[in-house]
């Protein structure tokens, strides 16, 4: 008898218990861990230079059969981020990661980016893109899916356009208009 007693007893605590918790769940909000909203806008420009001397993008991989969208080349960077779009401009960080063909249709590539930032109101601070850049139109949207410094808990999105480009090497420069949702983190 007393083994159903106790057995009955833990059964009603769990009960209450999961009750409780579905009924008034714990609330935070992110203010509660000093994270405040903010919202950041700004533009720079990508230098991407395939020609050589002093290349800082270089195909690693090229695609299996000869194609006009470069499907399956992969292409790895060290670019500079440039703060306006002329050549000689202040670098303001580096474009590091690489972006592939993968399209077999067009020209569409897949970029892994980190836009590090090393001059400027940023620096010390990186954003994060992975996504698809449809090169052949004049605006492509890229998402940023993370961030460091100023950019912790970043998401948001890169307009991106075409500038310059050099049709004989591959060399080009992009503009890139940036929305990020990151947080001020109250330390």
């Amino acid at each position: 008898m007393a083994s159903i007693s106790i057995f009955t007893n833990i059964i009603l605590l769990m009960i209450i218990i999961s009750s409780s918790t579905l009924i008034s769940p714990l609330q935070f909000s992110k203010n509660d861990f000093g994270l405040t909203p903010k919202t950041t806008t700004f533009r720079f420009y990508f230098y991407d230079k395939l020609s050589s001397p002093n290349a800082t993008a270089i195909r690693i991989v090229t695609g299996p059969t000869t194609s006009n969208t470069f499907f399956g080349s992969v292409v790895m960077i060290d670019d500079a981020l440039l703060e306006n779009e002329s050549m000689g401009s202040k670098i303001i960080g580096r474009a590091q990661g690489l972006y592939a063909g993968a399209d077999q249709t067009t020209v569409g590539l897949l970029m892994v980016v980190n836009y590090v930032f090393t001059a400027g109101e940023f620096n010390g601070s990186s954003l994060s893109v992975l996504g698809r850049n449809a090169v052949l139109r004049p605006v492509r949207e890229l998402p940023i899916l993370g961030g460091t410094g100023a950019f912790r808990l970043a998401q948001g999105y890169a307009l991106a356009s075409t500038k310059w480009i050099d049709n004989n090497t591959g060399d080009a420069i992009v503009e890139y208009n940036v929305t990020v949702y990151h947080y001020d983190i109250n330390v």
